[in-house]
């Protein structure tokens, strides 16, 4: 079976388009890439990069198309303001948000069966005047979630996030055992739908130094993730913590689990970055749609150069084809 996948190239003026256009040169049996950009943007990079791109206008009343070398598929989407290479231009913020818009329409809609999103640059969205935290916070908005998990996976390990963009002084006061009960609901539940794992083990980070240390250095171990932990067990989920972060990520543990709870941003992700970054993929758990990433920012120091790495995005496309397959296969077997 043939996927569709629809990307959203991000920021205009730094990586994005130039990695759509650099794919697009290797043909694809398997998926139709449907990028959602605009056409001027997308032909004029081509031929900054010195590269063929043919754009052909997505039908989705027809059936998926294989896209040729220098082939893509597009919805067109039109430039707030002619975007200049390498310079931000607030100006774009709109156009940027309409891309996801668009994308997310696309897969409610179930003409494409899943997005994958290109760098941001949030500063520049925000100075555009649209308050704007980040693509997760965005896309849980537009498809009227209440919360969703970002997970970072690369091969041979995945790490969820309790926490996300937060300052690391707020990141104490919001691990609840509310918030516990719903990030652990969304991951064992997603890890089963959209990876098709039929008992996944879960590690879960403590939030202190050694975990706690039995309430020494610290008692949130104690008074809030121990106790969610044994509930959710009852449950039926496969937990293991917590556990100290800096034991953790080693082979004795990583060889038996299929994901890490971290409980915020730069405890977990530093570990999977240094693993695999550049081949690494963005997933948003707890969506009714199925959405990957780009594991990078925007470098606009290398847009138009050539020199982008296309790993994280070909990464981006494999897992959300992979997270597809098994939503079709649990679909059916239902």
């Amino acid at each position: 079976m043939i996927d569709r996948i629809c990307i959203t190239p991000g920021e205009p003026a730094g990586i994005g388009p130039d990695l759509c256009i650099q794919i697009a040169q290797q043909a694809d049996k398997t998926c139709e890439r449907v990028v959602v950009a605009d056409p001027q943007l997308l032909i004029e990079r081509a031929a900054q990069l010195g590269l063929t791109l043919k754009l052909r206008d997505f039908d989705a009343q027809q059936a998926p198309q294989i896209n040729a070398a220098g082939e893509l598929s597009i919805i067109a989407v039109p430039l707030a303001n002619p975007s200049r290479t390498g310079v931000l231009d607030p100006r774009n913020a709109s156009y940027v948000l309409e891309t996801l818009r668009t994308a997310v329409s696309a897969c409610q809609a179930h003409t494409v069966d899943a997005m994958v999103t290109g760098p941001v640059h949030k500063g520049a969205i925000n100075d555009g005047g649209f308050a704007f935290s980040g693509h997760t916070e965005f896309l849980a908005q537009l498809c009227d979630q209440p919360l969703t998990v970002m997970m970072l996976a690369t091969e041979g390990l995945r790490v969820a996030l309790a926490t996300t963009h937060l300052p690391l002084a707020k990141v104490p006061a919001a691990i609840t055992k509310p918030l516990l009960r719903d990030i652990i609901r969304i991951l064992d539940a997603d890890l089963r739908r959209r990876f098709g794992i039929s008992s996944p083990a879960i590690l879960v980070c403590g939030l202190n130094p050694h975990a706690g240390e039995g309430g020494h250095l610290g008692t949130e171990e104690r008074d809030i993730i121990e106790p969610v932990l044994e509930e959710m067990r009852k449950k039926g989920i496969h937990l293991l913590g917590p556990l100290p972060a800096d034991t953790l990520f080693t082979d004795k543990y990583l060889a038996h689990a299929d994901a890490v709870l971290s409980m915020y941003h730069d405890q977990g992700l530093p570990v999977l970055k240094y693993k695999g970054f550049g081949r690494a993929s963005n997933i948003t758990l707890g969506l009714p749609i199925i959405r990957t990433s780009v594991d990078h920012g925007t470098a606009l120091d290398l847009a138009g150069t050539g020199k982008a790495n296309i790993g994280s995005l070909q990464e981006a496309i494999a897992t959300a084809q992979l997270m597809a397959q098994h939503s079709r296969q649990g679909a059916r077997a239902q």
